[in-house]
């Protein structure tokens, strides 16, 4: 896989703080191929779900430090704070920068009718007439798959590519593994979809239910670029985690920094053959925080990656990390 992430990065002349790319608001990431689709995303996105539940303030600074910091990648779903992530991107984002980002967002439905409503919904919260990648949003299981095939998703996708509403179409998911095969088993993958998305983190690595192992391979084969969420676990690499004021968890044996380092991290999942890396930031301090170690990113070996997953192999299986997962 390390020859195949070096094969998607784009030519530019430097990883490091020498960059030649730029546009009217400043300099840019560095870029990956977005798989077969032609298009190039930075290495960096931000996530919309924490977007959705901090404050306004906060969620708006958010989008000027990661457009500031060069990041031109934007997740989102109609399901993020009841559509309040969407908006926020339609008030702050897009008027000012559509024409220089690549926006996504993502339907949760399993049936064809509500899919078109969040469809025409997430336009118009997001104030544009088109998406870049339109997503099938959390796959749960194989069996989730075959009942959103036989309720006429995937009509409805291909309806809004063909009709120019979404340029690129995708799925994701971050409970189960098989749904991400069973998806790619029934549909082809590259006939429609154009990514995928999955947590790729170090934990996940070391699991015997590994997206990385198990869902990387399959993508590849079918020509789909990956898009990298869950990073450092929903934030469960840390000790502990404050939403809204309230403590959600704590831990007493965190993996950030207690067993690996935040750039050990990201730059595990850089090495990976994804395409972006999408980075929940609820302030701007935490996104600027990513952008400094996109900007100092090196790849890692493999030598060096089987070496941090030793670390936290003991943690792949309890369910103590990888919360969301279920097999």
């Amino acid at each position: 896989m390390l020859g195949l992430t070096a094969g998607m990065m784009l030519p530019y002349p430097s990883l490091g703080n020498n960059f030649s790319a730029n546009d009217k608001w400043g300099e840019i990431l560095p870029k990956r191929k977005l798989g077969t689709t032609g298009e190039n995303v930075t290495m960096l996105g931000v996530g919309g779900y924490h977007v959705g539940w901090t404050t306004e303030r906060d969620a708006q600074e958010v989008i000027e430090a990661a457009m500031e910091g060069g990041i031109r990648f934007f997740d989102t779903a109609e399901s993020y704070a009841d559509g309040e992530s969407e908006r926020r991107y339609g008030k702050y984002l897009v008027p000012k920068y559509r024409d220089d980002i690549f926006l996504m967002t993502k339907t949760f439905t399993q049936d064809a009718k509500t899919a078109r409503e969040h469809l025409e919904g997430s336009l118009r919260r997001l104030n544009t007439d088109h998406l870049d990648l339109w997503q099938i949003h959390s796959l749960q299981s194989p069996e989730d798959v075959d009942t959103r095939i036989a309720n006429g998703l995937l009509d409805v996708v291909r309806e809004a590519k063909e009709s120019g509403k979404a340029r690129h179409i995708g799925f994701t998911g971050h409970q189960n593994p098989y749904a991400h095969l069973r998806m790619l088993e029934k549909t082809g993958g590259m006939e429609l979809f154009s990514t995928s998305q999955f947590p790729v983190n170090l934990v996940d690595f070391a699991s015997e239910h590994s997206f990385v192992r198990k869902v990387i391979p399959k993508a590849i084969d079918n020509r789909l670029a990956v898009l990298a969420m869950k990073t450092l676990a929903d934030g469960r690499f840390f000790g502990k985690k404050v939403m809204n004021g309230n403590e959600v968890w704590q831990s007493d044996d965190p993996v950030v920094p207690g067993r690996i380092s935040m750039r050990d991290a990201l730059f595990f999942s850089w090495s990976m053959p994804i395409s972006v890396l999408i980075t929940g930031a609820e302030n701007a301090d935490f996104i600027k925080e990513k952008i400094a170690l996109a900007k100092a990113f090196q790849e890692m070996d493999e030598t060096t990656r089987k070496n941090l997953a030793d670390k936290v192999a003991d943690l792949a299986e309890e369910g103590k990390v990888e919360y969301y997962k279920k097999i």
